[in-house]
């Protein structure tokens, strides 16, 4: 008995020290969000492991490769969908790692557009050049979120579809409804998922279910399957039906992983929720990409390895499921068992429409401190019983489900989304990195988690990717142009830079100063 108690006795004295050390390196994290300019309103309740599974949530590898094959698939075949894949894995550790290196000087949840003001060679700069990234990043939040969770609901319909035998294709306010749907679901969590405290569970679940569910198809596809292509055939033989020449279309595939793995530095709007946010956060977006990277991998190989041959692949394409769940179907020889395989990819995608909004109106929120956007005294609140920013919750939720309208009117215009989401994240990203180059990589010099001499390879790489990238991504992915296959993305990114523009000119000119003691070489940096 004796033994027990003192068991006990040692148990809680453990626990009070690990309090302590957590009580004191959220004091330390708020003195340095302080000195930032910023008053601590949120509860640091978020570890390592929890921003981690985040950030390979909202990359949802396996989820991703499975709504957005075609583009690949159209320009290369299974070769392209592959190479494409290990080929931005280590593009994206290089820009991951570039963020991460600047998070590390100024871990807030404002993220790249503070980073910005404070790498700005000037205090004019920095306004401007802050203003114009925080507005491109709660857009591509905001767009980012809104792909995802249609993307789930198309999923939801290809599943009804696979038992109709996959001649059933669903009306477009059916997938609006469904899309309604899923963004309420994840609203709802993260409504309440600080004050309950469910966000780290669900977060590191989602690393669990990601890993397993890759393992699972893996094993499943491969074993299941009577027909299996050659390693040539995946990994050798080039299948270009998109009309462009083939080093073209090699590009223009890249779509598929870029708009995969592009949300990683998104959790960098989680900065004021994590006790030690200056290594956390970084570790968290190089962690995210290495696992997403390697769940991404697992998946596409056996699927390659089962994919319809060359010859009978625009058939697949065309499927009223989608390729994937047609390939599943194929592979397993049962609607049941191709379900059981989709719905392992429909919870990867649920985790990540949460972890996705989770980061979206956060940012709104971030950027309304600043008086960045319209309404921002009231965007700005924190509500003190749900801990969390709840007007910007419901401002997000209103855009995204109005956006989603437009599917109604013109499916094509739609899917412009998912590159400008691609495009308007990898600006945001780019920028603050070429200002850090600009600077010779001087305030990075003496940072809490630093890259040493690979920052300026890291930096250098994600610079030029990203650059090519902008004009890579506003092709259309076939050479034959209709108004049905026009790359929109263009005219998105157009669309809200001049909305941006004329909000800028008309009040936030006399509002918006940016970050404290930002665009100053004797920053904080």
């Amino acid at each position: 008995m004796s033994s027990t108690l003192q068991e006990k006795e040692i148990k809680d004295d453990n626990k009070k020290v690990e309090e302590a050390v957590e009580e004191g390196e959220s004091a330390d994290a708020d003195t340095r969000l302080e000195a930032l300019g910023y008053a601590p309103e949120m509860r640091r309740n978020l570890s390592t492991i929890a921003v981690l599974g985040m950030g390979a949530s909202i990359i949802a590898a396996p989820f991703g490769l499975t709504t957005s094959a075609s583009f690949a698939l159209v320009n290369g075949g299974a070769a392209s969908y592959v190479w494409g894949w290990i080929f931005l894995s280590i593009v994206s550790l290089a820009i991951a790692a570039s963020l991460g290196e600047i998070c590390s000087l100024y871990p807030t949840s404002g993220g790249v557009y503070v980073w910005t003001a404070h790498l700005a060679p000037s205090k004019q700069s920095a306004i401007i050049a802050s203003y114009i990234v925080g507005w491109l990043s709660c857009i591509a939040n905001i767009l980012l979120c809104l792909s995802i969770a249609f993307g789930e609901a198309q999923l939801i319909m290809a599943a009804i579809s696979l038992f109709r035998d996959q001649n059933w294709t669903p009306e477009a306010w059916q997938t609006i409804l469904c899309f309604w749907a899923v963004l309420l679901v994840a609203a709802a969590v993260n409504a309440f998922g600080v004050k309950s405290k469910s966000l780290e569970p669900i977060n590191v679940a989602s690393i669990w279910w990601t890993a397993g569910a890759s393992l699972i198809i893996l094993v499943t596809t491969l074993a299941m399957s009577d027909v299996k292509r050659s390693a040539s055939d995946v990994f050798v033989q080039w299948n270009n039906t998109s009309g462009w020449p083939d080093g073209w279309s090699w590009f223009v595939g890249l779509l598929t992983p870029a708009y995969v793995l592009t949300g990683y530095g998104t959790i960098s709007n989680l900065c004021e929720e994590v006790r030690q946010p200056e290594r956390a956060v970084p570790r968290a977006m190089l962690g995210s990409v290495v696992v997403a990277s390697l769940n991404g991998l697992a998946f596409i190989l056996p699927l390659t390895f089962v994919f319809p041959s060359p010859s009978e692949l625009e058939a697949a394409l065309e499927a009223a499921s989608g390729l994937v769940p047609y390939v599943f179907a194929q592979a397993t020889g049962t609607a049941g068992g191709a379900f059981g395989l989709l719905f392992l990819v429909l919870g990867i995608g649920l985790f990540a429409s949460i972890s996705s909004f989770t980061v979206a109106f956060r940012c709104i929120w971030a950027f309304s401190r600043d008086g960045g956007l319209p309404g921002s005294r009231w965007l700005r609140r924190v509500d003190p019983r749900l801990i969390v920013p709840l007007n910007s919750l419901i401002v997000s939720t209103v855009i995204i489900g109005l956006l989603g309208l437009i599917y109604l009117g013109a499916t094509s215009a739609f899917n412009a989304f998912t590159g400008s989401c691609t495009i308007l994240l990898g600006v945001s990203y780019v920028v603050p990195i070429a200002m850090l180059l600009s600077r010779r990589r001087a305030p990075v010099r003496f940072a809490s988690w630093g890259l040493g001499r690979l920052g300026w390879i890291a930096n250098v790489v994600a610079l030029a990717w990203v650059l090519f990238s902008i004009i890579l991504f506003c092709f259309p992915t076939t050479a034959s142009i209709t108004p049905a296959s026009m790359n929109y993305a263009s005219v998105v990114v157009s669309f809200f830079a001049a909305f941006a523009a004329v909000f800028y000119f008309t009040i936030a000119r006399t509002r918006y100063q940016g970050p404290l003691g930002a665009g100053q070489h004797g920053d904080r940096a």
